[in-house]
């Protein structure tokens, strides 16, 4: 009787069983270490990502360098480049995730039965955290720094273009680790670019990755969400329009529409469709319209829009669903709150969207009516972020509805369980 080879397998496949295996031991460890444990450790690794700060921007510039050679567009090199501000930041960041209260054992609900029982609900981590991102180092420490915080273990697998970059930072943070005498397997960069280490991920590795987090573009995000095997806290797009209603003060709308797109183009938050009621249209348009222009932001509009100044580009249905993640803006003129709301729900993409108005009957519409993970009145769509949000840090924006909605900080990662506390009850 012939026996039919098992094939061996590949030197990718063996790296990735093993990370998580490690990942899944350093998990069981990670979810009863104390508060103050965890804390030194965040503390400790903001301490090496300061001392470690040159050689973190000298492989960064090797990073940025390489990517510059190979043609990446200027947005692409903002969210990849580095400096000794940012770098700052990203430390900052971690020490602020160590200053944060324990979302583990917190009790979340607590309720006795007829018969005696006492039954709490109570915050447990994940278990093994995977993030896969694209060209943004600080996601190697922000991610990093939030599963632990909430006891988990995390598989990072960063981009191609990041690698050197990342590599830094998670050296920095396994020597954080072993100061506080917890695990060095509890924060694991894929070391490899081959794209198959991926594939491992979103099949679960054998089951030790319990959630997957994507960051990175739509091809990415996509990929994850048709191919993972795990659940997924993700995004697709972050398409977020900012609604200038006709009771908006002029000077606010200024401020927060330029504010909104052009602070930094290349993040999620950044607002791409600018809707302006027909109502204040001949006061509000064109001064915004001119403000954006003449800012280096080039702007696609109905005609109406069009109409206020030749320097815009009619706008196609396209741009209506598009993030352009670029100093690009669509702009249409609609007929009121209603009216906006429905573009709202035709091309957005659940992520943020802003109402500016004195009107706080039209805000409180927006607010409740606007099915998005998040929903501003006079605020501008770059808060959506978790540290903004009192999170220390994010590890992204989820959109869906089950589990984790909007930022995800360190109570997002946790799920819970159920504590029965009796007195010898049986059931009937």
């Amino acid at each position: 009787m012939s026996v039919r080879a098992v094939p061996a397998a590949s030197p990718v496949e063996g790296i990735m069983r093993s990370i998580g295996r490690a990942a899944r031991a350093a998990a069981r460890g990670l979810a009863n270490a104390p508060a103050a444990q965890k804390d030194a450790a965040l503390k400790a690794m903001a301490e090496a990502i300061r001392a470690d700060t040159p050689a973190i921007l000298a492989a960064n510039a090797q990073d940025v360098a390489e990517a510059r050679e190979a043609g990446q567009p200027a947005s692409y090199l903002d969210r990849l480049a580095l400096d000794e501000g940012r770098v700052g930041a990203i430390a900052d960041a971690v020490a602020a995730i160590a200053a944060l209260p324990d979302p583990v054992g917190r009790v979340l609900a607590r309720f006795e039965r007829p018969n005696g029982l006492v039954i709490e609900r109570v915050a447990t981590p994940l278990g093994v955290v995977g993030v896969i991102f694209e060209s943004r180092p600080n996601v190697t420490a922000d991610a990093g720094a939030l599963c632990l915080k909430a006891g988990n273990a995390a598989i990072l697998r960063t981009g191609s273009d990041s690698l050197r970059s990342a590599r830094a930072l998670e050296a920095a943070m396994r020597k954080g680790l072993a100061e506080a005498g917890l695990p060095e397997a509890a924060i694991q960069l894929v070391p490899t670019k081959d794209r198959e280490a991926v594939g491992a991920m979103l099949a679960g590795l054998e089951g030790a990755i319990d959630v997957i987090v994507p960051r990175g573009g739509k091809s990415l995000v996509a990929r994850v969400q048709q191919e993972a095997r795990v659940p997924v806290f993700a995004h697709l797009e972050g398409i977020c329009h900012v609604f200038v209603h006709g009771a908006a003060d002029l000077d606010m709308a200024l401020s927060i529409v330029r504010n909104a797109k052009l602070r930094r183009t290349g993040i999620c938050g950044s607002a791409e469709t600018l809707l302006v009621d027909r109502a204040c249209a001949e006061t509000h348009l064109a001064p915004l319209v001119r403000m954006l222009l003449e800012a280096g932001c080039a702007v696609r509009g109905d005609e109406a829009t069009q109409a206020v100044d030749p320097r815009v580009t009619p706008a196609t249905e396209q741009d209506w669903r598009t993030e352009y993640l670029d100093a690009i803006i669509s702009v249409r003129v609609v007929d009121g709150l209603d009216a906006a709301m429905v573009h709202i729900a035709t091309y957005g993409s659940s992520h943020t969207e802003s109402i500016l108005t004195q009107d706080e009957a039209a805000a409180a519409r927006f607010l409740a009516e606007v099915d998005s993970a998040i929903v501003m009145h006079n605020a501008s769509t770059q808060f959506a972020d978790g540290g903004e949000f009192g999170f220390g840090a994010e590890i992204g924006i989820a959109t869906g509805r089950m589990h984790a909605r909007g930022p995800v900080g360190v109570e997002q990662l946790t799920s819970f369980k159920y504590r029965v506390h009796g007195t010898g009850q049986t059931r009937p």
